[in-house]
C-alpha cells in the first residue's frame, strides 16, 4: 500500500500543470541539498581535526559527546520552523475503504523523507566509526550510532507532534516558549549545562552501551504517541488548518508552508509577469559581482573583516533590501481589496518573511563561490546571512509599514524613483550599520572571529524569535494600514 501511495504522488507530480517550472525549482533545491550534504560529510570526516584546531588541549571525545545534545536541541527548533506537516497527501483517501492504520503509517514514513534526517547521520556517524570504535570498541560504536539515529527519530516525530497539537492552541505555544526560555536561563546562569549533560549521557553509553536502549525506547515511544494522535484525529475537519486551501500554484514545494507558501508562489508569479519587480530582481543579481571589486587579498589576509561585512551583507541580502523595502507597494493595486477581504495579516507577513528568507538563502549559495578565494570569506558571508534572515528582514518589513508610495508594476526600475520615500533611505542606516555595533566591541575585546560570531548569534536569535517579531509587525501594520491604503490610492 505504501508503494501505491508513493506512485500516486509521483503521478500527481507529472500530471500537474507547469511541471517544467517545478522541475527547475526542484533542481535548485536539489543543488542546495547536495551542497549541505557535501558540507556535512566534510565536517563529519574532519571532526577530530576541527575540534583539535578550535579547542586545542581539549579531549576530542569529550567535546564530541558534549556537542551531540546541543546539535539536536538546535535541530528541534529548526524543525519547528521549517519541517512540513505531511497531511495533504492523505486527504483524497479519507473517504475510501482504506484502513486508517495504513494512512497513518504512510504519513509517518513520508515524514522521514527530510533533509533534517540526513544531516545528523552524516555529521556524527564518521566520527563514531573512526574514533569511538577505536577507543571503546565495536559494540559501543554500534550503540552510539543507534542512539544518534534514535535522537534523530525522536526529534522528527516530536516536532511534528508539537506542531500538530499546538495548531490553534496558544496555551501550548506559550508553555513551549516558557520552557525554552527557562532552559536558556538555566544554561546562561550555569545551573544546567547541556554540554555537561550530553557528555555524561554519551560517556555512560560508551562505558555501558546497554544504557543506550533507554534512548531507543524513548524514540519508539515518541513515534507511537505521534501515530496514536494521527489515528485519533485523521479527519478532514482536524486537518483543516493544514489543508484549508490547495495552492493551485506551479510551485508545489511551497505547499508545505501552507497559506504562506501559496502567497509566496503568487508573489513569484507577480515578479515574473511584471516589469518593475522583475527589473528589481535582475538588478539585485548584478550586485553579486561586488565581491570581485571589494574582496581584496590583503584585507582577507589581515583579517580586516569589517571591510568585508558591507559587501557580504549586501550580496547575501540584496533582495531583502531592494525588493523588501517596497513589500506592500507591490500589492498596492489590490491593497484595498486585501483589507476588505478576510486576509490574515499575520499569514501575509509570514509569507513576506518566507520569501525574503528563500531569496537570501539562494543568494548565499551563489556567493559561496567566493569561498574559492578564501575560507574566511565563507565565514563572513555566513554571519551576514544569519544577520539578514534574522534581523535584516525585521528591519526592512518594519520600515515597509511606513511606506505608502504607490508603485506601477508595468514601469521599469532604471531611473524610476516611484515608491522611494524618506523611509527607504532611513532604512539603510540601521540595516547596514547595526552589524558594526556588534562587531566592533567584540573585536576590540577579543578577535575578529568573535565579532563574526556575535553577528551570527544575533541573527540566529532573531530567526528563532520570529513569531515575536511577527506579532510586533502586525501591530505596527494595523496602526497604519489605512494611511498606507490612502497613499496607494494616489497613483500620480
Amino acid at each position: 500500500m505504501l508503494l501505491t501511495f508513493l506512485s500516486h504522488q509521483w503521478t500527481s507530480f507529472w500530471r500537474s500543470s507547469g511541471k517544467g517550472s517545478v522541475i527547475a525549482a526542484q533542481v535548485i533545491m536539489g543543488l542546495l541539498a547536495l551542497y549541505i550534504i557535501v558540507v556535512a560529510i566534510l565536517i563529519g570526516y574532519q571532526m577530530e581535526n576541527l575540534i583539535a584546531h578550535f579547542l586545542p588541549g581539549k579531549d576530542t571525545v569529550e567535546v564530541f559527546n558534549g556537542m551531540i545534545l546541543y546539535f539536536f536541541a538546535i535541530d528541534f527548533l529548526a524543525r519547528l520552523q521549517m519541517q512540513e506537516l505531511p497531511t495533504l497527501a492523505v486527504v483524497p483517501y479519507l473517504h475510501l475503504n482504506i484502513p486508517r492504520s495504513k494512512l497513518v503509517n504512510f504519513l509517518n514514513i513520508r515524514a522521514l523523507f527530510s533533509a533534517f534526517n540526513i544531516i545528523p547521520l552524516l555529521v556524527f556517524f564518521p566520527f563514531c566509526i573512526l574514533i569511538i570504535s577505536d577507543d571503546y570498541g565495536v559494540f559501543a560504536c554500534i550503540m552510539y550510532l543507534l542512539v544518534i539515529f534514535s535522537l534523530m527519530i525522536f526529534n522528527n516525530y516530536a516536532a511534528l507532534y508539537f506542531k500538530r497539537i499546538s495548531a490553534g492552541n496558544a496555551k501550548i505555544v506559550l508553555a513551549g516558549f516558557f520552557l525554552l526560555v527557562t532552559l536558556g536561563l538555566l544554561e546562561y546562569f550555569k545551573v544546567l549545562s547541556i554540554a555537561i549533560l550530553s557528555n555524561s549521557v554519551f560517556h555512560y553509553v560508551a562505558l555501558q552501551p546497554a544504557f543506550g536502549l533507554l534512548i531507543i525506547i524513548l524514540a519508539v515511544a515518541m513515534f507511537m504517541i505521534n501515530a496514536q494522535y494521527l489515528n485519533n484525529n485523521l479527519y478532514i475537519e482536524e486537518l483543516k488548518s493544514s489543508t484549508g486551501k490547495k495552492s493551485g500554484t506551479d510551485y508545489p514545494f511551497l505547499d508545505r508552508f501552507g497559506e504562506a507558501g501559496t502567497l509566496v508562489a503568487l508573489e513569484i508569479k507577480l515578479i515574473l509577469r511584471n516589469k518593475r519587480p522583475r527589473a528589481t530582481v535582475s538588478k539585485g543579481l548584478i550586485f553579486l559581482f561586488y565581491g570581485i571589486l571589494l574582496y581584496k587579498k590583503d584585507v582577507i589576509d589581515n583579517n580586516q573583516f569589517w571591510m568585508l561585512l558591507f559587501p557580504a551583507i549586501f550580496m547575501t541580502g540584496n533582495m531583502i533590501i531592494l525588493y523588501g523595502q517596497f513589500m506592500f507597494g507591490w500589492q498596492g493595486a489590490e491593497f484595498d481589496g486585501m483589507l476588505a477581504n478576510k486576509t490574515n495579516i499575520s499569514t501575509f507577513f509570514r509569507a513576506k518573511f518566507l520569501l525574503l528568507t528563500i531569496s537570501s538563502t539562494l543568494l548565499t549559495i551563489i556567493t559561496s563561490l567566493y569561498g574559492l578565494m578564501s575560507w574566511k570569506i565563507l565565514a563572513v558571508q555566513l554571519a551576514a546571512y544569519f544577520y539578514n534572515i534574522g534581523i535584516g528582514t525585521v528591519i526592512v518589513l518594519y520600515f515597509a509599514t511606513r511606506n505608502s508610495k504607490y508603485i506601477d508594476l508595468k514601469k521599469g526600475a532604471s531611473f524610476n524613483w516611484q515608491g522611494v520615500g524618506a523611509t527607504s533611505m532611513i532604512m539603510s542606516i540601521p540595516l547596514l550599520l547595526s552589524p558594526y555595533v556588534i562587531y566592533i566591541p567584540l573585536t576590540a575585546i577579543g578577535n575578529p572571529y568573535w565579532g563574526l560570531a556575535g553577528i551570527a548569534i544575533l541573527g540566529i536569535a532573531g530567526f528563532f524569535t520570529r513569531e515575536f517579531w511577527l506579532t510586533f509587525l502586525v501591530k505596527e501594520f494595523n496602526k497604519r494600514k489605512y494611511t498606507i491604503a490612502e497613499g496607494f490610492r494616489e497613483q500620480s
